[in-house]
């Protein structure tokens, strides 16, 4: 049966964005190690190198773990086809002109597009996007401007 409402966020995500919703956090989800998994082989060159850019900095997050391979193998092999889509655009063009005399959109322009929007969505999964890092808290998670011992203590009230 599919799930209703809006897809679960994973407990790691919500804690460092600092559960802005105050809601119970679930203390039973699963708990991978916190080490990124060994690149696949079979990934594209350009691919691996996307690994290895990325997997280091979202393992230091906590956000990528062993068993999450799958997904981010798919990140970067998306990654791989758009960059390689993109490349064929800026050395040939957007259009071409068909034996037949037509104009016409090179394929590459639609893989760039689709590849573009499958990254977007594991971007959003991880974190590596502008807006998905602007809801990350780093640190504790607490909000140290509402706090009223901090404010007491920055005011210097607290001798």
């Amino acid at each position: 049966m599919a799930q209703r409402g809006r897809k679960p966020k994973p407990t790691a995500i919500k804690v460092l964005e600092g559960n802005p919703g105050k809601r119970n956090l679930n203390t039973n989800e699963p708990q991978p190690l916190k080490r990124a998994p060994r690149c696949p082989n079979w990934l594209e060159e350009e691919a691996k190198k996307e690994w290895k850019r990325m997997s280091k900095q979202l393992e230091q997050l906590g956000i990528l773990t062993e068993i999450d391979m799958a997904a981010f193998a798919g990140y970067c092999q998306a990654y791989a086809r758009w960059k390689e889509a993109e490349e064929f655009i800026t050395q040939h063009g957007t259009i071409v002109k068909t034996p037949s005399g037509y104009w016409q959109q090179v394929p590459q322009v639609s893989i760039a597009q689709t590849y573009l929007k499958i990254m977007h969505k594991f971007c959003e999964q991880f974190g590596l996007t502008p807006s998905a890092r602007s809801r990350i808290v780093s640190g504790d998670g607490e909000d140290k401007a509402n706090d009223e011992m901090e404010l007491l203590l920055l005011k210097g009230g607290g001798r």
